[in-house]
């Protein structure tokens, strides 16, 4: 029986829907990207910066306010704003 993600529906690269967004990892975890939500601009903008589908992304910190949230994506540090982040589902791995 597989287990359906927050949105519905079995994900498109063969795994489960994202079970959360990149703003709601805990630190120090890693997980993989499922999709980018959000407008064209946006969604070009993060998978430009290398937040493709399938890429492991590890949450380091947040800034005291919560914002912005600095993650390791393939060999580098990037910080996204909580909006960003919220449009980048990902499955814990």
């Amino acid at each position: 029986m597989r287990r359906l993600g927050k949105h519905g529906g079995a994900g498109r690269l063969g795994y489960n829907e994202a079970d959360m967004t990149l703003d709601e990892l805990e630190l120090g975890k890693t997980a993989k990207v499922v999709r980018l939500v959000g407008t064209g601009t946006l969604r070009r903008r993060l998978m430009e910066m290398g937040l493709t589908p399938a890429v492991l992304v590890e949450a380091v910190r947040r800034a005291p306010l919560g914002d912005p949230l600095d993650v390791k994506v393939r060999g580098y540090h990037l910080s996204l704003r909580r909006e960003e982040a919220a449009a980048i589902e990902v499955v814990a791995s």
